[in-house]
């Protein structure tokens, strides 16, 4: 699909007028999703709907400017301010630098990687370059510098951010998980630590668990895991922090459970990197007394020692993919912590300072409010939808929506959406529909425990197949721009799937 020709004659367009619930036609949609909010799906929960054409022709609307808890929905926001505040083109830099003196091929003094922010370092992300790969670059800068021995330290220096890596709001059975890691100014394998896990012979016999990559001998690991009868499912969680290199797996693992990988929180990146690095550069012949450390308490510098970063001499710099990429990545795979080192990412470029989550939520309100887009009457906690105490309403996000199709960032906004069935979270939404249909729906999906919201647009089908006819420009009711949120939800979320399934299809049939 050719989207930025897609966009053209959204780009421009006069500003949205939104009508209020009473003004609504008596579309299928409308009469459908009224029907829903009080039958025995919804009627015991929060719900609300808003969907309108380009021009702000209103097709549905129910609760369209009540608060809810938008889960990961918050990533439009975190994405779209980010792609029209610093461009899809940004890149986060890493540099290698020194402190001290070469004599002779040895290194008299540290060397330090001093992070960028980059989420992509060392991960296994498609996106990303092999920890490897990027290992041999930074031994090439030694070589060019004519480093060949480190008397002295390799320090993971994660000064771009705080040292503060999880929002305050996040509850602590998730911070221990893969998806609540936490952000770091030098991250490494996205901050998180494998582990292999294995149901015992029995219920009530301990679970086999083994430590995986990145390996991490510093950290004590505990294992109050248990098996479970069968049925019971996979109910383990991993505790930590970085308070101390402790962590503990807890809960149970049903003993018919197939052997599985287990990613839990890794609270000591900076220092991960560094270890990893140095044992590189030991299978290298490049051998380092002081070995690694990091900027922390746990694994810092010896005291006096630490440099501040315009005295180091750096000697070269490696860069991650651009920020459309992932943005991309963060939308199909609803990848948490890409979405909150953007968010930190934005205060910090925004802001100054050093990426706070304050900053953070001060950049995106701001920014949104150079689209256009006021943030009065909605709370941003975080960037990933991880805090439940971000509300947001259907209404304010169809504006910000609205108000990206005007972005020079808005081909690469919408290109970031997945439709329904293309994979990652939204392989298994509106499989029960047409391709014609579910091909022509860009959106972000939303959920937790009770939760479950879909946003985005609904092309027209001569515009999905990137056939833009001349009188384009005058049809402006094409594109729908919608947002479907439900809360405090007891029914099951396969029939409340199902009912929001039904919403968007409704929603694709009134430009089909």
């Amino acid at each position: 699909m050719k989207i930025r020709n897609i966009l053209k004659a959204a780009l421009g367009l006069a500003s949205l007028i939104f009508f209020s619930a009473a003004t609504v036609p008596r579309t299928q949609i409308q009469s459908y999703a009224e029907t829903a909010s009080g039958g025995d799906v919804l009627g015991n929960a929060g719900f609300g709907i808003f969907a309108i054409t380009c021009d702000g022709d209103t097709l549905a609307a129910v609760n369209s400017s009540r608060a809810m808890v938008p889960a990961s929905n918050m990533k439009l926001l975190t994405t779209g301010t980010a792609l029209h505040s610093l461009g899809p083109d940004y890149r986060y830099k890493t540099e290698i630098g020194y402190s001290g003196h070469i004599t002779d091929g040895t290194l008299h003094g540290d060397l330090y990687i001093m992070g960028g922010g980059d989420p992509t370092l060392g991960s296994e992300d498609s996106i990303a370059v092999p920890a490897v790969q990027t290992f041999r670059q930074w031994r090439q800068f030694l070589a060019d510098a004519g480093i060949r021995k480190i008397d002295g330290y390799i320090v993971g220096d994660g000064r771009f951010f705080d040292d503060v890596m999880e929002e305050d709001t996040w509850l602590w059975n998730d911070i221990g998980t893969y998806y609540g890691t936490g952000v770091s100014g030098l991250s490494f394998f996205e901050n998180v630590q494998n582990f292999h896990v294995k149901a015992g012979d029995r219920p009530g016999a301990p679970v086999i668990v083994t430590p995986g990559y990145p390996d991490a001998p510093w950290m004590e690991y505990r294992y109050s895991c248990v098996t479970g009868k069968a049925g019971t499912g996979n109910r383990l969680y991993y505790y930590t922090s970085g308070l101390a290199p402790v962590g503990e797996m807890r809960g149970t693992f049903a003993e018919d459970r197939q052997p599985k990988t287990e990613e839990g929180s890794n609270k000591f990146p900076a220092y991960t990197c560094a270890w990893h690095f140095n044992e590189y550069l030991k299978g290298c012949g490049i051998l380092c007394s002081g070995g690694a450390a990091d900027l922390g308490k746990t694994f810092g510098l010896p005291e006096g020692r630490v440099m501040e970063r315009d005295s180091l001499t750096v000697i070269g710099s490696t860069f991650s993919p651009q920020l459309g990429r992932i943005a991309f990545e963060t939308n199909h795979e609803s990848n948490n912590f890409y979405a909150e080192t953007i968010f930190r990412t934005l205060g910090k470029e925004y802001c100054g300072g050093t990426g706070t989550y304050e900053d953070g939520r001060k950049a995106v309100e701001a920014i949104a409010g150079e689209l256009g887009v006021s943030c009065s009457g909605i709370k941003i906690q975080d960037g990933s939808g991880l805090s439940r105490q971000n509300y947001v309403s259907p209404g304010f996000l169809c504006r910000f929506l609205r108000a990206m199709l005007d972005s020079p960032a808005a081909d690469d906004f919408l290109g970031s959406l997945p439709s329904p069935g293309s994979g990652g979270t939204m392989a298994f939404v509106m499989t029960r529909y047409p391709e014609a249909v579910t091909s022509r729906i860009f959106l972000k999906s939303g959920s937790m425990d009770g939760t479950l919201c879909y946003s985005g647009y609904i092309l027209p089908a001569e515009i999905a197949d990137g056939k833009v006819s001349a009188a384009r420009d005058a049809d402006r009711n094409s594109i729908i721009i919608f947002s479907i949120m439900t809360g405090n939800c007891t029914s099951s979320s396969y029939q409340v799937r199902r009912t929001l399934e039904k919403m968007l299809f409704l929603l694709a049939m009134e430009n089909a």
